[in-house]
Formats: structure tokens, sequence, C-alpha cells
């Protein structure tokens, strides 16, 4: 939803609500995400050598925040902090789950998401639901690439290929035998969605067809198990990745429908996604996106752990892992430039089959696909040294970890936020939102020269921060605040957030990207009683 345009004043001699359009959703106008060309991400993924050089990650916000002039304009306009927090606060979500949900006690005690745009339109996606025939929560953040299309998809299909996977065989065959006879459905999730979250009405069919096909798989594949939560991530990942490959591949005569699935497979996106049950947190992650714990020491102070590792060309091991699966004479055209064969960060993604199918299955699906992708130069670019696809894999990488009374909270997060704060600070900002209790560090000034006046003034910031920080009724909007808005000394300076919130679409993907997160509050008391019955 557009932020209101009569908040704002008049920037760069036009007016702000260009700004308010980064934050514009498509549930209105689902071809957002269907334009004539392929909008690639800037960070994510390079297409030309000469092009190298704008695709590098980001430098620090200094160099924008420390300049002088913008150079399109002498003069310099603020929002008021009225009008920061309309648009921090646009899109914020909170829900509190039922003590009892007539199954069982729930260990999570609600959950809060917000996200904040740089790309226009917003390429992150993120989900939460119940499971409503077995037991747990699913919440996930997705990051899309090469447009907005696969993460949409991925958004919408994944939570019911993961529940699928995990329904006991007598439930499956009820649902299948209630399809075969027109009976009303079981319903297997119950969605937690903001009202710009929207799903796409038109591919419900299509969506629906591919899903009974696999269930229908797995009635006839099983094998009389208890289905492992681990195993049936994995499998829901990977099935729901194979299904957009073969959509795409098949085509639909729909021309709506035959356009809409070849974008979302040659498009990509990361998913990062959590199953709580009881003290059971499974996190499934394919990408860079991340979940983060925070826990709560003895002595009040928090402290992160991390419950997935990114696939990109810093995790050494993924490096490895990519270079098992081709052969030795490839080992050099690889990796180039910390991207996979020179062009894409993450080494997992659901889509992205440029980097999948072979180079005569992508020539075959372009020539007979519809004018709009046939004429398009993403679609017909082959990657250098293409020889034995697939390069690429949506295969999760699965962590559990059995919750404890102090593990208070989880941060399910895109890497638009990881790119701007470091773990530890992000735990303790939300411990000390979460429980009002701040424990003061010493003011470092990181080799600044300070003066009695300066450090006056930082002191006199850090308790009007203290004294305003419930100004954010929304953990990850307080989060969001501190990343964009951080300056070098660890507090938000609002100038600064001003400056990064009015910076025009064309300019804020140079600066930021797309944040998303998922602030999962944990429920100690029932988590303890878990345990308690456990000994």
């Amino acid at each position: 939803m557009p932020a209101p345009a009569h908040l704002f004043p008049l920037i760069r001699n036009c007016e702000i609500s260009r700004i308010g359009s980064t934050a514009c959703y498509c549930h209105h106008k689902h071809l957002c995400c269907l334009s004539s060309h392929f909008a690639h991400s800037h960070f994510r993924y390079a297409p030309q050598k000469k092009f190298a050089a704008l695709y590098r990650p980001k430098e620090h916000f200094n160099h924008f925040i420390h300049a002088r002039d913008y150079a399109s304009t002498p003069q310099r306009f603020y929002l008021t902090p009225a009008q920061v927090n309309s648009i921090l606060k646009a899109n914020e979500y909170s829900f509190k789950v039922p003590e009892f949900d007539g199954k069982n006690v729930s260990s999570v005690l609600g959950f809060d998401s917000n996200q904040l745009p740089a790309n226009a339109p917003i390429e992150d996606r993120r989900s939460a639901a119940t499971c409503l025939q077995t037991r747990g929560m699913l919440l996930g953040v997705f990051d899309g690439h090469a447009g907005c299309a696969c993460a949409q998809a991925v958004s919408e299909r994944l939570f019911y290929y993961i529940a699928v996977s995990l329904l006991p065989h007598e439930t499956l065959l009820e649902i299948e035998n209630a399809v075969e006879n027109g009976r009303a459905l079981l319903p297997i999730l119950q969605w937690h969605k903001h009202p710009n979250d929207y799903f796409s009405k038109e591919a419900s069919k299509l969506y629906f067809n591919s899903l009974r096909t696999y269930w229908q798989e797995l009635i006839d594949l099983n094998s009389g198990e208890t289905t492992d939560v681990r195993e049936a991530l994995i499998n829901a990942f990977k099935r729901l990745d194979n299904d957009i490959s073969l959509e795409a591949q098949v085509g639909d005569p729909n021309s709506f429908l035959n356009y809409l699935v070849l974008r979302v497979a040659f498009s990509g996106s990361t998913a990062c996604v959590a199953h709580v049950d009881g003290v059971d947190l499974h996190i499934a992650n394919t990408g860079d996106s991340r979940a983060m714990l925070g826990v709560q020491e003895e002595d009040g102070s928090w402290s992160a752990v991390n419950l997935s590792y990114d696939h990109n060309a810093q995790n050494e091991n993924e490096v490895e892992r990519v270079k098992m699966e081709h052969p030795k004479s490839e080992e050099k055209s690889l990796v180039k430039q910390d991207r996979l064969l020179g062009l894409l960060m993450p080494f997992r993604a659901f889509g992205d089959v440029k980097f999948k199918w072979s180079i005569e299955l992508q020539k075959r699906v372009v020539e007979s696909g519809p004018d709009q992708l046939n004429d398009n130069e993403y679609t017909k670019f082959i990657p250098p040294n293409y020889h034995t696809p697939p390069y690429l894999t949506a295969e999760p990488e699965v962590i559990h970890h059995k919750l404890r009374p102090q593990d208070k909270f989880l941060v399910l997060a895109t890497d638009g936020l990881w790119e701007t704060m470091h773990r530890q600070d992000v735990a303790r900002i939300v411990g000390e939102y979460l429980t009002g209790v701040h424990h003061q560090q010493p003011i470092a000034v990181g080799g600044y020269k300070v003066t009695l006046g300066q450090m006056h003034g930082l002191l006199t910031e850090r308790r009007a921060r203290i004294s305003s920080v419930f100004e954010d009724q929304n953990a990850a909007t307080h989060l969001i605040r501190h990343a964009v808005g951080n300056n070098e000394f660890g507090t938000v300076d609002h100038e600064r957030l001003s400056k990064m919130l009015s910076l025009p679409e064309e300019l804020a993907r140079m600066y930021r990207d797309d944040i998303t997160i998922i602030v999962v509050q944990f429920n100690s008391h029932v988590i303890g009683a878990y345990q308690n019955e456990e000994l």
C-alpha cells in the first residue's frame, strides 16, 4: 500500500509520493511482476561483464549520508518523525498466538513482521501460517531476484507443500477422496497475512493441480512410517522447485498463465523457513537469508545463535559442494568474483532455470514462448562456461534446535538486514525492545575525536532513545528503524533515517536492499514445561 501522499513535503522539486511508491505492493495490480522486461536485481545478478562494477555489494551508507549536496538540488528536505513513522509502519503486521489452539499449548507467543522496499516493486516476500491438520507454525522470508515473480510464487505455495509432506497417510487419503467426490476440503493452513501480501487468484487452479499430483504420489509411496520433519522440509523445497520448472516447460494454453509460469521460472528466490512445534525448531534455508536465535544469558545480556548458513561464496563448505558436483576442468570458472559462474550471488535458489536447464531446453522454451520472452535479451543470455548444468539447487540446509527457556526469540530476515547489522546488535536491540530492559554499554566512538559537547549530545540521544523505545509497537519495525537509521555510534539518527527514506526509487537500491523481517517471540514457561515433561 503506498504511503499517503498528502503526508509528505516536496523533495527534489517533485512529489515525495515517488518514495511512497516504493512501498506499493501489487495486490491490486498483479501484473507488477509481469512487466515486459526482466528487471534484474542490481546486486544479485550481473548479466554482463561490463556492468560488473555496478553489481557489487554496496558500500556503507556514509558515502551518501556525508555528501554535502544531493546532485540535483541545492536544498535539503527532511521528513518529520511522523512522516518517517508512516513509511516505516506501512507494512507492519503482528499476530498473537492463542495459548491453547485446540491441539496443544503453543511455544510461540506471537510474531511481528515488516518490510521496507528498496526495489520498485519490492522483490522480497514473507509468509506465516498455522498448520491445522498437524501441529506447529510455519514462518518464512523470501528474497527474489530478476524480479518478484518467483518469490511471490514460492511465498504462496511452499507452505502447502510442507504441510502436505507432514500429513499422515490417512489424512492424505481423506483429502484426495474429498476432491474426487467434490466435497469440501479439510483446511490445511491458517494464513496470517498483511492485506498487501496477496495471493495470485489467476494461478490458483494451476498451483492446486500441481499440489494434488504431489500428494497423490505421497499416497502411492506411503511407507506407513511417521514423517520426519527434516525430510518433509527437504522434499517440499525440492518438489516445488521441480514443479516450477515443469510448469514452465509444459506451458499453459492461457496466455497470461503461460507468461506467468515462465516469469516465475526465469526469475529466482531464496527462502528461509522456520517450523516450530513445541520445543522442536527446524530451520530450512536455501540461499542467503538468515535465521538467528536471541538468547538471554543469566546476567540478563543478549547473545545471538546462528541457525542457518549463507549459501554463497563466503561459505567455504558451499563453494566446495559446488566444485564437487562438476568436473575438475570447470573448477576455475564455477565461482568468479564471488558469484556462481561470475553472475549469481546465492548458490542455492528456487527458479533461476538459466542455471539449471540445458542450453537446448532454454532455447526451445524461449523460442516457443510468448514474444515478450523471445524478444528479451536476459532470457536469451546463456551464462558463460555453461557446460554441465544444473549449477544451482533449491535443496535446503535444515538445522534442528531444541528450544530452551533462555531462547526468547527468533529473527528471520532477508540479507537486506544482515548487510547493515551484525547479529549480536540485532539480538541486543530486539531483546531490549521485548523486555524493556537496557544494558548500557560504554559509548564507542570508533576512533573519532569527540569533544565533551559531542559526548553530552550522544548521552542525551541515548536517554531519548530509551524513553521513546516504545514508539514502535512492532519489533520488526523497531529493528528496521535501527538498520536504516543507525549512525556510526550505534544510535538512531533521525536526519540519517530521513535521508535514507527520502531516496527516490532509482537511487534507493544503490544504498540498501529490500528488508524483510519476522521476529518470533517464544513462551519460556511453556518451553520449560515441555522440558520438565521430557525429564
